[in-house]
């Protein structure tokens, strides 16, 4: 499996010059600024208020923007849009809410407009080391096997592939706060699982200098809208 960021890929597959995207699910707004770095013109869609906060509070790279929004129900005007991106975001959407994510991106991308689906799989190290506390298994199989459905709704597969990305924290801190920063039942299951996890934080980590990184293997699907 070739090692490669994926922004770097996504810089390669898509043609972002002055493209109208939306970034779903954007957390904090990070790929949000990437792309608007990029030349795209970018809305960050994301259903957590203090997320989308956080975003709002980062000083702009551009004309990006955020909205408060669900992928079920994305803000968009019907054919208004080149790309969509989910990023490690899909797999977040409730099962039952999958095929109303697909169809909505149908309805707002234009014709011939791309749906990019970044999405981490169920293996590797890093994967094993955040298991114990959050173990998405189930939901990251669910999100693969909704995008079969795509080409009911006019996405089709245009090229798929899978790359070995890498996550990167400078200590176990900061892993812990990453993490447990989703929901509290998340972090009650971290504290009672703490010692296997910090043995685990040591054990799957690649030592550079003074920063820990763990291996993520990610599957891209592209889809292009009919």
């Amino acid at each position: 499996m070739d090692r490669r960021s994926s922004t770097d890929l996504m810089g390669e597959i898509l043609n972002l010059d002055n493209a109208i995207v939306i970034d779903v699910g954007c957390g904090d707004g990070w790929l949000t600024r990437f792309l608007t770095k990029r030349g795209a013109h970018v809305t960050g869609v994301e259903v957590s208020p203090k997320a989308l906060a956080r975003a709002r509070t980062i000083a702009p790279v551009g004309d990006e923007h955020y909205i408060q929004g669900l992928a079920e129900d994305l803000p968009a005007a019907s054919r208004s849009t080149d790309i969509i991106i989910y990023y490690n975001s899909l797999h977040h959407v409730d099962g039952d809410g999958l095929m109303k994510a697909l169809r909505e991106a149908a309805r707002v991308l234009r014709s011939g407009g791309i749906l990019y689906v970044s999405e981490p799989m169920p293996e590797g190290p890093y994967f094993e080391l955040m298991q114990p506390a959050h173990d998405e298994t189930v939901a990251r199989q669910r999100a693969q096997a909704s995008l079969r459905y795509a080409p009911e709704y006019g996405l089709l597969l245009e090229r798929a592939l899978t790359h070995l990305d890498t996550v990167v924290f400078p200590n176990f801190q900061a892993f812990q706060d990453r993490l447990t920063s989703i929901n509290p039942h998340i972090r009650d299951r971290f504290e009672e699982q703490e010692e296997e996890i910090q043995a685990n934080f040591r054990r799957l980590a690649q030592k550079r200098d003074d920063r820990w990184a763990f291996d993520q293997p990610m599957r891209v699907t592209v889809l292009r809208r009919s």
